[in-house]
């Protein structure tokens, strides 16, 4: 072989070595950085302890990364181990190992729906119901609500605080800390509270907390969200008149919550709360209210009933009366209604 051609030889062979290592290089950074990593929609949270080794298994794993290789080149070179940020992060099928990465390290979080719903009657439950959601612990969260000196920042009370909390769908990240939660909340609660709500509230004669105090007891009565406005109706009736409330919700507050049946027994209790006991408003709201509570009573049903007792067909509903002897006539329907359905229940052995 002449010269000429073994240089040519040689040549060409480096030719095609750069070109194949450059095509190498080309290809691995395309996959790494542009090209989409993983198979599933995955939600990763990343707690402050939590290693950078976790989190790439927890990628590999739930989002079923295509490429494991390329997550960690792309964490070495971004600086993962160092600088992980907390949070919950929303990993898409079209994202690359290099985007996540970058998440990762610069905290681009997605937002967290925190929802308050359902019936919430003590503070453990809210708490919980706060925790189970976010990343700040709900003994975090406890605390806070019998923090007096904390609370008294928002102008709220640990005996009064359930107003603060008005039940909806909240966007948060989930770090926040317990005082950016209640920081949120505050802000929503004086957005809720208008210019024209306080008005609506005051033409009952009732401030805005007194408006959340019978609000949580309507809340108590009730899961028909349609008879909200009658039965703050009758109890604002009552109030006006002059009359006891005499709300079995406020009792069993007084029992927290631990009576099947308000018995008459339970309404000698002496508590502030027991509005069998003692006139008007118990001191403060017995639950979370739902924000349709606060506008029923706000916008009541107007109307002359002073009375209500629960429908003889169990559905939920109730039955209104303006008189006593009205009153004392749809309680025997009831109590006769009730009476058979065991009877039937003791004999189909249920």
């Amino acid at each position: 072989m002449d010269f000429s051609r073994k240089t040519w030889i040689l040549a060409a062979s480096a030719v095609l070595i750069i070109a194949g290592t450059g095509l190498f290089f080309g290809l691995r950074y395309y996959y790494d950085r542009k090209a989409p990593d993983f198979m599933k929609e995955y939600t990763l949270y990343v707690y402050p302890d939590t290693e950078a080794g976790a989190v790439l298994d927890s990628l590999a794993a739930g989002a079923s990364a295509r490429r494991e290789g390329s997550l960690r080149r792309c964490a070495r070179s971004i600086g993962l181990e160092e600088g992980l940020k907390p949070g919950k992060y929303e990993i898409l099928p079209e994202h690359s190992a290099a985007y996540v990465m970058r998440m990762l390290v610069n905290g681009w979080q997605t937002p967290q729906n925190l929802t308050l719903s359902g019936t919430i009657r003590s503070k453990g439950r809210l708490a919980k119901t706060i925790g189970l959601q976010m990343m700040a612990d709900s003994s975090e969260i406890a605390a806070a609500l019998e923090d007096t000196v904390f609370l008294a920042d928002y102008g709220f009370t640990p005996e009064n605080v359930f107003a603060l909390f008005l039940p909806d769908t909240y966007e948060f990240y989930w770090t926040a800390s317990v005082k950016s939660i209640f920081d949120r909340f505050k802000k929503e609660y004086d957005r809720f509270w208008t210019p024209e709500r306080i008005a609506l509230a005051d033409a009952q004669g009732l401030t805005p907390m007194e408006a959340s105090v019978m609000a949580s007891i309507v809340n108590g009565e009730t899961l028909q969200k349609q008879e909200y406005p009658m039965i703050a109706g009758v109890y604002l009736n009552r109030l006006h008149r002059g009359m006891k409330l005499q709300a079995d919700p406020t009792v069993c507050f007084c029992f927290d919550y631990t009576l099947d049946r308000v018995l008459k027994k339970h309404l000698a209790v002496d508590s502030p709360y027991n509005t069998y006991k003692y006139r008007g408003l118990p001191p403060a709201p017995i639950n979370v209210p739902p924000k349709a509570c606060i506008d029923a009573v706000l916008n009541p049903d107007e109307h002359g009933y002073l009375y209500f007792c629960a429908s003889p067909e169990f559905d939920g509903t109730h039955r209104f009366a303006a008189s006593y002897r009205e009153h004392l006539r749809n309680a025997r329907e009831f109590q006769r209604a009730l009476t058979a359905r065991q009877k039937e229940r003791q004999a189909s052995g249920q």
